[in-house]
């Protein structure tokens, strides 16, 4: 075997060996809903789902201590069905992508069959949890945007463009849990083991993401991974309306249910501040991550992205 040969033989085992690493870490980690998640529990009301360093509510200088905390809930509420509507297209694209798989690499087609069965769990703990929320939260929450409809819009673009969005929002999920999540000591305790749990599945599904994202962008045209650039942008600037949208929800929510009469330029300030936390949690958070950055500026070319710096800078 020449050198050459021997590098590429090298670097296969490399990526073979770490599928066989995350189907591992899976088996290893596996967890149940109620068994180990829920537990019988309710959630506390007494105290914060998100932290501050997301839900961005000591901002809002206007606000009580209590209506910040309940800020951070129906933040909260919001943040787990967020997870619920991406992983529902995510689910879509891996089932997809593992058909590459049927005929040939099984340690990888197991890998990604594994990233799909915990992506489905994850949907139906998030929808439990929206449930356990509506069990204690006042009347009048509403989550905006459909899944389904999220999901046919996403999956009409790219397959380079939807890998690129996939692994910006696993890499933001694993620095919102490190950072904000876990380190928080006035949080729900069954909100913060919700997102525990589900943090070391997404781990393993952020390794993936790369891999497969690694992957497919070597067999794409320069012309191809350009158009899949536009496509990126494109879904950055979809998921800005989508915040828009339930920033608006959110805030008429809290003005309903708050206890008290909320002037419209309060109104108005409340609203800023939430879409800029989520604009904060779904966008410059992933789009600001190291890895990602690294990953993204191996494929493109310096002036895709300034496209896309340039992108993210209008989204004011």
């Amino acid at each position: 075997m020449n050198m050459m040969n021997k590098v590429i033989a090298d670097s296969e085992f490399d990526v073979s060996a770490r599928y066989a690493k995350c189907i591992e870490i899976s088996k290893r980690i596996n967890w149940d809903i109620d068994e180990d998640v829920i537990r019988g529990r309710e959630f506390d009301v007494s105290q914060k789902f998100l932290p501050d360093t997301l839900s961005k509510v000591e901002e809002l200088e206007s606000l009580s201590k209590e209506e910040k905390k309940f800020i951070s809930q129906i933040q909260g509420r919001t943040y787990a069905n967020m997870f619920g509507l991406v992983e529902r297209f995510i689910n879509t694209k891996v089932l997809e992508i593992g058909q590459d798989y049927n005929f040939g690499d099984q340690v990888a087609l197991e890998a990604l069959i594994r990233f799909s069965q915990e992506e489905l769990k994850h949907q139906e703990l998030f929808r439990r949890i929206d449930k356990m929320c509506e069990a204690v939260m006042p009347e009048g929450y509403s989550f905006v945007p459909q899944p389904n409809d999220v999901a046919h819009v996403v999956l009409s673009k790219s397959t380079w463009a939807v890998l690129a969005l996939t692994l910006d929002i696993e890499l933001f999920t694993q620095t919102h849990y490190r950072d904000s999540i876990d380190p928080m000591e006035n949080l729900s305790p069954l909100w913060k083991d919700v997102f525990m749990y589900h943090w070391r599945e997404e781990s393993q599904h952020a390794i993936l993401d790369e891999l497969e994202w690694v992957r497919h962008d070597k067999g794409v045209t320069a012309e191809e991974r350009d158009q899949g650039v536009d496509e990126f942008i494109e879904l950055v600037a979809a998921v800005d309306g989508i915040l828009q949208a339930q920033a608006k929800a959110d805030t008429d929510y809290f003005v309903k249910a708050c206890g008290r009469d909320v002037s419209e330029d309060e109104a108005a300030k409340v609203e800023k501040s939430v879409l800029g936390a989520y604009r904060y949690q779904y966008i410059f958070s992933g789009a600001a991550h190291p890895h990602f950055g690294k990953v993204l500026g191996s494929m493109i070319t310096a002036e895709q992205g300034e496209r896309i710096h340039a992108a993210l800078d209008s989204i004011q």
